[in-house]
Parts: structure tokens; sequence; C-alpha cells
């Protein structure tokens, strides 16, 4: 079980709680700036940041631990599901509150954009230590 943890659950979740401790601080100095001291959503919107992060973070561990030789195929078969999964996360909370005109595109958006940074990120690094093992 040990090994479970530091393989596969430690690094994932500390990045959970990093990414949303960071979220959730920038949206509240945001929202200072704006001269509004109360978050208008609510606790609704933490539960919907807490949820997308945890998609989020879902797809950085299968992007960095599934196996498959090409990295563009493995690109693809994780961005594509989690993708959906947000959509759909955005469908069923559209069941509960009225969403923005704008809610699917903007949610495309910012997913695809944090995909592609975090795609970056992992590739760059597989590559320095890629070049590290040859040396």
């Amino acid at each position: 079980m040990k090994n479970v943890w530091e393989k596969y659950l430690r690094g994932p979740l500390f990045l959970y709680f990093e990414i949303y401790f960071a979220a959730t601080i920038l949206n509240s100095l945001i929202y200072l700036g704006k001269g509004v001291f109360e978050d208008p959503s609510g606790n609704w919107h933490e539960l919907d940041r807490a949820v997308l992060v945890a998609i989020a973070v879902v797809a950085y561990a299968l992007i960095k631990y599934v196996k498959i030789n090409n990295f563009f195929v493995k690109v693809i078969t994780v961005y594509v599901p989690t993708l959906l999964l947000v959509l759909l996360y955005v469908f069923l909370r559209g069941l509960t509150a009225e969403l923005a005109s704008t809610a699917y595109r903007d949610v495309f958006i910012n997913y695809t954009a944090g995909f592609i940074f975090v795609t970056i990120v992992v590739l760059v690094v597989n590559i320095i230590r890629r070049k590290a093992k040859k040396d």
C-alpha cells in the first residue's frame, strides 16, 4: 500500500490541493480587487472549482502514469474523455442553477488551455529526463 501511495497517489493529491488552494486565493483576490467582499456564487462555486480541479488532476495523472508509447496518442486518449467529463459536469450543474450563455464555451476554452499547458510541461519534463538518462 505504501508503494501505491508513493507511486500513484501522493503526487496527484498534493497537486490537487496546491491547485485548489492557488485557484481559491486568486479568485478571492480578484473579487476583493473588484470591491466584492463576498463570493456571489457562494458554496456552489467552491464545489464547482473542487470538481473541475479534481478532473484536471486525474487528467494529469493519466498522462503521467498511463503506458502508451506515442505521447500524442496518449494525450488525445486522456483529453477527450476528461473534456467530456467536464462538459457533463457543466450540464449537470445546469440542472441545479442557471448557466451563463457562454458556460460551455468558457469551460471548453479554459479546460483546453490548461490541458495544453500541463501537456507541454509534462512533455518538457519527459524530454529532460530522457536526455539525463542518456548522459
